[in-house]
C-alpha cells in the first residue's frame, strides 16, 4: 500500500472513527495531535506514519521481500494448519502442566472468544498464551530455560518464538495499561512453528521444570 497526504485531511473532525490514528499517543510523548506538534502543519500526518504507525506496523517492504512474500503465500494454507494443530495440541498440553496458571487459545472451550472464532474460521491460529504460577521473574525463569524456542518477539515464523510481553511488545505501555490490556508479569507468549509437537513439550517442560 501506499499513503498520498497533501496534509489537508481535517482528522479531527471525527475523531471517533480513527481512534488509533488521531488520538495523542502518552507513550510517544504526546504524539503527532498533541499541542506541541501542531505547528507542524501539513506534515504533522505523515510525521506519525513515519515515527509511529511505520515502526508499529512494519508497513515497508524491499521488492526482494515483496517477492518473497509472494511466494510464501503459495504454501500459506498448508502451513496454517500445521502451525494451528501444533498450537491447539500444545495449549490442551499447558493446561495439564501444574506451574501453569492460566492458558489463552482461541480454540479452547475456555477461551471467552472460542464461540465466535469457530463460527468465524476453520483453524484458530499459531499464537497462544500462558500465565505461570508466580510473576515476572518466574516468567523469564521459564523463558531462559527454553532451548528449542527462540526468543524473539516475531509472529508466524516456521521456527517457534517465545517472548516475555510486558517487557518487549508492551513495554511502553504504563502499567495501568498493561492490566487493562491483560498483559501481566508473568504472561507468556508463544507463537508456534512447525517443529515436532512433542519437541516443542519437551522444550516448554524444561523451561516449567526451572520453577
Amino acid at each position: 500500500g501506499i499513503i498520498v497526504d497533501s496534509g489537508n485531511f481535517d482528522w479531527e473532525a471525527h475523531p471517533e472513527r480513527q481512534p488509533a490514528l488521531n488520538t495523542p499517543d502518552p507513550s510517544y510523548g504526546g504524539a503527532i495531535w498533541s499541542e506541541a506538534v501542531k505547528p507542524l502543519g501539513p506534515i504533522a500526518y505523515i510525521l506519525k506514519a513515519r515515527t509511529t504507525l511505520l515502526r508499529d506496523m512494519g508497513a515497508a517492504m524491499s521488492p526482494f521481500n515483496a517477492w518473497v512474500f509472494l511466494k510464501g503465500l503459495e504454501t500459506l494454507k498448508l502451513r496454517m494448519h500445521a502451525h494451528s494443530s501444533n498450537a491447539m495440541e500444545l495449549s490442551i498440553w499447558l493446561q495439564e502442566q501444574p506451574k501453569v496458571k492460566e492458558v489463552f487459545y482461541a480454540g479452547l472451550e475456555s477461551h471467552p472468544g472460542h464461540k465466535l472464532a469457530s463460527r468465524q474460521q476453520t483453524a484458530f491460529g499459531g499464537v497462544l498464551s500462558f500465565k505461570v504460577k508466580g510473576d515476572r521473574k518466574e516468567a523469564w525463569k521459564v523463558i531462559d530455560s527454553t532451548k528449542l524456542m527462540s526468543l524473539t518477539a516475531n509472529l508466524g515464523d516456521t521456527k517457534t518464538t517465545i517472548f516475555h510481553p510486558a517487557t518487549t511488545t508492551h513495554g511502553r505501555l504504563s502499567l495501568e495499561q498493561k492490566e487493562e490490556a491483560g498483559i501481566t508479569g508473568n504472561l507468556i507468549r508463544v507463537a508456534v512453528g512447525l517443529e515436532d509437537i512433542d519437541d516443542l513439550k519437551e522444550d516448554l517442560l524444561q523451561g516449567l521444570k526451572a520453577l
